[in-house]
């Protein structure tokens, strides 16, 4: 008689989740548009008819009129760039990433551009990815903390129109930028009432936090740590899947700061702590 009586396979354990997890976070920053290979971020801004040189890559850029998603580019063909597939010759518009189809831009065999836009969909850039950038050849890993379930909090998610916060950036010279939160995430943790601040980013909510490792044991910045509300109004903040900024691997981003609601006065030792090179030691030293 034949056995027909089929094993439920084993589920993975959270310490195996965040193994995959990690596994595929170093891949993504290692990508040749992953965060270590950004090189450059030049704003291209000002009258349309102001002709703008880009470092470490050919071609003369241009503002669009207002209204317009994207950059004017003139090259010719020695340049050697191709715009969507084809080498520019004369004059094409590169087209950003709130556009319906955004451009690729290709300067050399490892050297390849995306065009951003600013928050008030008002600005572009010229973002410059070299796939043998310093930071990528120096990169050894993503040192991080052990798996810890003190660290796992259910949180309640209130959502709440009109509701703005400054977000500073490490650019920026201390001005905040106003940034809509569709809500407050309230949890209590050791006696401590908490109420964070989270922007929307794509269809999660981003949550930029400091605890008192930053500067010490993690990158002095802060981390992110993305999430989703549950359709019952709860939230899980699993901060063992917080992660470094971008400018934690790349100097040419801009990241937001924790505002002070978002500022832990105790150490919260999960997730991601730091950048390395492969003998340990810090990539950057900021």
């Amino acid at each position: 008689m034949t056995d027909t009586a089929t094993t439920t396979p084993a589920q993975p354990t959270p310490e195996e989740r965040l193994a995959n997890f990690r596994r595929r976070r170093e891949e993504s920053v290692k990508q040749p548009q992953g965060s270590l290979a950004l090189v450059n971020t030049q704003w291209i801004a000002g009258d349309p008819e102001s002709a703008q040189t880009v470092w470490g890559v050919g071609g003369t850029y241009y503002p669009l009129p207002a209204g317009e998603k994207g950059l004017r580019l003139v090259a010719s063909a020695a340049d050697g760039i191709a715009a969507d597939g084809e080498v520019v010759d004369g004059e094409v518009v590169i087209t950003a990433r709130d556009a319906e189809k955004p451009s690729t831009i290709v300067f050399d065999d490892h050297t390849t551009g995306t065009v951003i836009v600013n928050e008030a969909g008002t600005e572009y850039a010229l973002r410059v990815w070299d796939a043998q950038a310093d930071d990528l050849v120096a990169f050894g890993s993503i040192d991080a903390y052990a798996y810890d379930p003190e660290w796992v909090i259910q949180a309640k998610f209130t959502p709440v129109e009109g509701l703005t916060i400054g977000f500073e950036h490490i650019k920026d010279e201390g001005d905040e930028r106003e940034t809509a939160i569709p809500g407050e995430i309230t949890f209590e943790k050791d006696g401590v009432a908490y109420n964070l601040a989270a922007f929307k980013s794509g269809r999660a909510l981003q949550l930029v936090f400091g605890d008192t490792t930053n500067g010490d044991e993690t990158y002095s910045v802060g981390r992110f740590l993305f999430v989703a509300p549950n359709p019952d109004g709860t939230i899980t903040l699993d901060f063992n899947l917080a992660v470094l900024p971008p400018c934690a691997f790349s100097y040419q981003f801009n990241c937001p700061m924790p505002p002070k609601q978002n500022r832990f006065a105790v150490p919260i030792r999960a997730g991601e702590k730091q950048a390395v090179r492969p003998d340990g030691s810090l990539l950057h030293e900021f």
